[in-house]
């Protein structure tokens, strides 16, 4: 008996710090809504405290490029550009008037992290019509 009670006694210890690591990564890990497959030549898409994020398997400056004629091919009324060797930031609105905003981070020489938000709050399917613009000029 004393043997049956051990080993449910050790079975809920290890559930218990299971449930309590799983519960920390979810307080620590922002406001990630969702997280979808690596796409081609991405890694994961994730909607961190609403906007898209994602690295690029693809070089800072053709991903500066491809963002830049995403905006033009959706017809977005671009509003600005800061840019430099590792950072960008292009800025834009949509027919609605919604602000769009686009980082984009150098990673390596060939990884680029890319986030995009719209509106104040995201917008999922937005953001992620961007992306996929973004992922086609490439």
């Amino acid at each position: 008996m004393g043997l049956m009670n051990n080993r449910k006694i050790k079975l809920w210890l290890q559930a218990s710090a299971v449930a309590a690591v799983l519960s920390v990564v979810a307080l620590n890990s922002g406001c990630v809504v969702a997280a979808a497959g690596a796409a081609a030549g991405a890694g994961t898409v994730a909607w961190v405290e609403g906007k898209l994020v994602v690295t690029l398997d693809s070089p800072y400056n053709n991903v500066v490029r491809a963002a830049d004629a995403a905006i033009a091919q959706l017809q977005f009324f671009k509003l600005g550009e800061e840019r430099d060797d590792l950072t960008a930031t292009l800025t834009a609105r949509t027919a609605e008037d919604k602000k769009v905003t686009i980082e984009l981070k150098r990673q390596a020489d060939h990884m680029t992290k890319v986030e995009v938000r719209v509106g104040d709050f995201g917008d999922k399917a937005v953001e992620q019509a961007i992306f996929d613009k973004i992922r086609a000029n490439l």
